[in-house]
């Protein structure tokens, strides 16, 4: 298989990003090192000084440990907030919620919401269905919490990106399948949704040359499955891509208040999943553009006129 090439389409202001962040080939005799490296972005003081921030843990899944999360408000915010209930990346086999705090401390401030960053199980020591069932353990404790968190119950959606991004896509399936509650929309960023992405016969030319590579996806998936990749029988609440019923009435909202950022370099792109031709349909004919819809679920008091 011939290798991608794909550098000519980067930007070049982005370019030396590509060298801050290098390629590395994940195995089980790296992941100590990896898990263990700091985060690539520092938090500023300008931003503790404008959000408080405290670490709990909560109730984990019947039988297992408890679930740290990691919380964020705005300083001097007073009143219920909207919430953000953020599930970290890291190909399912690495990261935490200390990863974000760089991002999570302005991103809390400026939006002027509630962040609640969960620190998951990882895989391979921990297969699906344990991520997944720590992330329901954590969001059903928030809700649970919801008076005394001063977070808005109606206002909480969820966000992730790669791994997090598809156990947040998992996680709103199951939470439309229990029915305990309700969730306000679900913002995906580069999620990894479709497991065949590791055995395709004809993949894209220019994806899996930085970064997330085919190796890495194939070392990611085959650790959350505890098996190779791509075979039948896979859950759709490991694999969104296997899902076939998206029909109802709670997903179809859950679908249209959602924001779908694909990774167009990586071998994410290839996935084959309902979910994402939902999306790319609805953008023919939704009422209004995906950010709109998502401010309109997350701030439903705001006078847009």
């Amino acid at each position: 298989m011939s290798q991608p090439d794909s550098r000519h389409l980067v930007d070049p202001q982005l370019l030396p990003l590509l060298e801050f962040l290098p390629t590395i080939a994940f195995s089980a005799e790296i992941l100590p090192a990896i898990r263990s490296r700091p985060p690539w972005f520092q938090v500023s003081e300008a931003d503790k000084a404008r959000t408080d921030f405290t670490v709990r843990t909560v109730p984990g899944p019947a039988g297992a440990p408890e679930v740290e999360v990691w919380i964020y408000r705005p300083r001097g915010l007073e009143g219920r907030l909207p919430c953000i209930f953020h599930i970290h990346g890291g190909g399912y086999v690495a990261g935490n919620a200390a990863q974000n705090e760089g991002g999570h401390r302005p991103l809390a401030a400026d939006l002027g919401c509630c962040i609640i960053s969960v620190n998951y199980r990882l895989a391979p020591e921990t297969p699906h269905p344990g991520p997944l069932d720590d992330c329901y353990a954590a969001l059903a404790w928030v809700f649970a919490q919801a008076d005394d968190l001063a977070i808005d119950p109606a206002r909480l959606g969820l966000m992730g990106e790669s791994a997090g991004g598809g156990l947040a896509a998992a996680l709103a399936l199951l939470v439309r399948d229990r029915g305990e509650f309700t969730l306000a929309f679900q913002h995906l960023i580069y999620p990894m949704l479709d497991d065949r992405t590791c055995i395709t016969t004809d993949p894209h030319p220019y994806t899996g040359e930085f970064v997330w590579t085919a190796h890495n996806n194939h070392f990611g998936w085959s650790s959350l499955l505890g098996h190779e990749p791509g075979l039948e029988g896979v859950s759709p609440y490991v694999d969104l891509a296997r899902t076939e019923d998206l029909s109802d009435r709670y997903i179809g909202r859950m679908i249209k208040l959602a924001y779908l950022a694909p990774a167009v370099l990586e071998k994410l792109l290839l996935q084959r999943c309902p979910l994402a031709v939902s999306l790319k349909d609805l953008t023919a004919v939704a009422d209004l553009p995906w950010a709109e819809q998502v401010d309109a679920a997350f701030n439903p008091a705001v006078d847009r006129a």
